[in-house]
């Protein structure tokens, strides 16, 4: 097979291990249509997922730029060939599609399609994809299409690989789902349990302190007494269920493995780079390790979501006789002040407060353009 600069046996095995290197659905689309784009030297390529409405729950491009693909407009309707291959369940290779019966045309800032070679992503007996390529880089024979037998054998292939990896993102993420769905639940029993009974005390015995005011106020300032230690013992139980809260791997493995661990995965399931070094960094209190974690986690969750950052550093370490946390990211930045005026926090209070009950301080410095940079300092370690 000949498939210029990354053919062979090495380059197959770089696709796969690609695939299966990200766990979230978008990820692995993104990563399953540049390799084969890559592997298969053609100038476009793309993987739909459809709903059930005649449409693409998510359609994933790759040589197509950001402004045109916007330019192209609302996703594809499941119809022509898009749709053969979806319902028919079979490979289509051709030397125009423009020429095939089916084709029903496209917007008018699409990319003008040539040669083309689809096949369905298939689990099982279910038709989970469509993923093609167009326009090969390559001399094209007589009214011939440029994709041959090989390209359509090796992308067969690349087609099974990616129907694994794709179902194992989607069981991840509906996992994660659930046990955060069930530790919702968990925690809002055990609130209503703790909690509620306090709460419903505290108003019956405020409500008689209001009645004993005028009439009886030596017995209205007993119940306004009862009312204070109501509200402490209602504090103390929502105490008790948060820390509750507090990650097993923390007590387990200390903060440094734990943060390790989690910015491993994270960089498994991003196409941004993550990275963790933590150096001489000894044990802490319980509170402030776990208010370190929550930060990272938050500062994390914002440069992988929000920033389109493609580097994320973090790094804790000693200085003088405390610890910082450093979470630097190269994406889009944000004007602190404007943030705040206009009421989006981007977890930033979360953050502060977090620090601020752990002893410690938390800066912000970024700028539109020029990146994030967030630290956490407590003292100890």
């Amino acid at each position: 097979m000949s498939h210029g600069p990354r053919s062979g046996l090495a380059a197959v095995s770089s696709a796969l291990l690609a695939m299966s290197r990200h766990l979230e659905v978008r990820d692995v689309l993104k990563t399953i249509v540049a390799s084969a784009r890559e592997l298969l030297d053609a100038q476009y390529a793309a993987l739909g997922v459809p709903d059930d409405h005649g449409g693409f729950a998510q359609f994933v491009v790759d040589g197509v730029s950001e402004e045109q693909w916007k330019a192209i407009g609302p996703l594809p309707r499941q119809h022509g060939i898009l749709a053969a291959m979806l319902h028919e369940a079979r490979a289509e290779r051709l030397a125009d599609v423009r020429t095939d019966p089916r084709f029903e045309g496209w917007p008018k800032a699409h990319p003008d399609l040539v040669d083309f070679l689809g096949l369905p992503v298939r689990d099982g007996d279910e038709v989970i994809g469509a993923l093609f390529l167009a326009n090969k880089n390559c001399e094209k024979p007589e009214g011939g299409c440029g994709f041959t037998a090989d390209d359509e054998e090796l992308l067969g292939i690349l087609a099974q690989h990616a129907a694994i990896a794709l179902t194992n993102a989607r069981l991840y993420e509906r996992s994660r789902e659930l046990t955060i769905a069930e530790e919702r639940s968990r925690l809002a029993h055990e609130l209503h349990d703790a909690v509620s009974q306090k709460l419903f005390s505290l108003r019956l015995t405020a409500q008689a302190a209001a009645r004993l005011v005028d009439r009886d106020p030596s017995r209205a300032k007993g119940e306004l007494q009862q009312v204070a230690v109501l509200a402490a013992e209602a504090a103390d139980e929502l105490r008790a269920a948060v820390v509750e809260l507090r990650p097993a791997a923390l007590d387990e493995d200390g903060l440094v493995a734990t943060l390790r661990t989690q910015i491993q995965v994270l960089d498994r399931a991003h196409s941004a780079r993550v990275t963790f070094a933590g150096h001489g960094v000894k044990a802490l209190p319980a509170s402030q390790e776990e208010a370190l974690l929550r930060v990272a986690q938050e500062a994390l969750h914002n440069a992988l979501r929000h920033s389109g950052a493609e580097h994320v550093d973090v790094t804790l370490d000693r200085r003088g006789g405390g610890v910082v946390l450093r979470i630097t990211d190269d994406g889009s930045g944000f004007d602190p002040q404007a943030v705040r005026r206009a009421g989006r926090h981007l977890g930033l209070v979360s953050m502060r407060d977090r620090a601020s009950g752990a002893g410690g301080t938390l800066t912000v410095d970024s700028v539109p353009g020029k990146g994030t940079v967030i630290e956490m300092e407590v003292p100890g370690g």
